[in-house]
């Protein structure tokens, strides 16, 4: 099969096509034609050898953590009837940028009727984080909620997310260009926060989504009010806002540091997909790349010239 070797840590250029074995679904396993695999910000890390990660790959290696597919086949003790059905699921940690992937059989999601397959590979982990954001932070009718990195896979989910709340929205985005994303899909309000000034034009806030973290955090979260929350899903910047608990207490603010079970994570997952399903969460899909381009699609994705998802090309239908 082909595939995309993480030749060792460094550049996009370490991103290698070629060929591997085609996987065997062990004991517990089925086997995914892949359709789509999903990239994150955080793969560029990975493949970089820096940033925070939750698995250290060891080169040579297949990298990714995310495919959409078709079941072909599947291992001792699976139930046969997985077979054929269309699912996306995380892959562990690695082998995502391939043809075929051996996955766990209790990690697989059935993608609802109705919902693109692509789709689905898009509201994968973005989807999950955005529901888990917006079930920590708890926005209300009529708070006002500033979404930083706004363009992005989570940010563009957590946009319709908070004004299906009722909350008045106000994104924030790196570039004039990205400004017209979130507006697209309901903001009231947009702003670039590269521009001098930028946090003057947003008044009081009572709920952060921090995709951004550094300084850009930092300046939103002096305008929380009393009662406000901030909760942090990324950062853009390169690193945390590391605002002081102390800080926060004196003010009135809540840093809210979101944790769940696996259990309640695979609930934030199919309540993201269910919602797509019935045409209330579009996942904006902004970049596409074929298997072979993805070192261009890790460029793309550190340049901060994508927006929305970036997914790779595989064996579209």
């Amino acid at each position: 099969m082909r595939a995309v070797w993480l030749k060792g840590f460094g550049g996009p250029e370490v991103l290698v096509p070629g060929e591997a074995p085609d996987p065997v679904p062990a004991e517990g396993q089925v086997l995914i034609e892949v359709a789509f695999a999903n990239i994150t910000f955080v793969e560029t890390q990975m493949r970089a050898g820096t940033g925070p990660a939750p698995v250290r790959l060891e080169p040579p290696v297949i990298p990714g953590n995310g495919v959409g597919g078709v079941v072909t086949a599947v291992g001792a003790g699976v139930d046969g009837a997985l077979a054929g059905r269309r699912v996306v699921s995380s892959t562990g940690g690695s082998g995502a940028y391939a043809e075929k992937v051996a996955v766990d059989a209790k990690a697989l999601f059935d993608v609802p009727d109705g919902l693109a397959l692509d789709d689905a590979v898009a509201l994968l982990a973005d989807g999950r984080t955005a529901v888990m954001m917006l079930d920590a932070a708890g926005p209300r009718p009529g708070e006002r909620v500033l979404v930083e990195a706004a363009a992005g896979g989570v940010g563009t989910l957590l946009v319709q997310l908070a004004k299906e709340r009722g909350a008045t929205v106000v994104a924030a985005a790196g570039g004039a260009h990205k400004t017209e994303v979130p507006l697209r899909l309901g903001a009231d309000e947009a702003v670039d926060y590269r521009e001098p000034g930028w946090s003057k034009k947003l008044g009081e806030l009572d709920v952060v989504f921090d995709g951004v973290g550094g300084d850009v955090a930092r300046e939103a979260f002096t305008l929380l009010r009393g009662g406000g929350r901030m909760v942090s899903f990324g950062l853009a910047s390169g690193e945390w806002a590391d605002i002081p608990d102390e800080e926060a207490a004196r003010r009135g603010v809540v840093l809210v540091r979101p944790s769940a079970t696996p259990e309640r994570l695979r609930e934030f997952t199919i309540s993201a997909l269910e919602e797509a399903a019935r045409g209330r969460l579009r996942p904006v899909i902004g970049q596409r790349f074929p298997l072979d381009g993805a070192a261009d699609a890790h460029r793309g994705i550190e340049s901060r010239s994508t927006v929305g998802k970036t997914l790779l090309e595989v064996r579209p239908s």
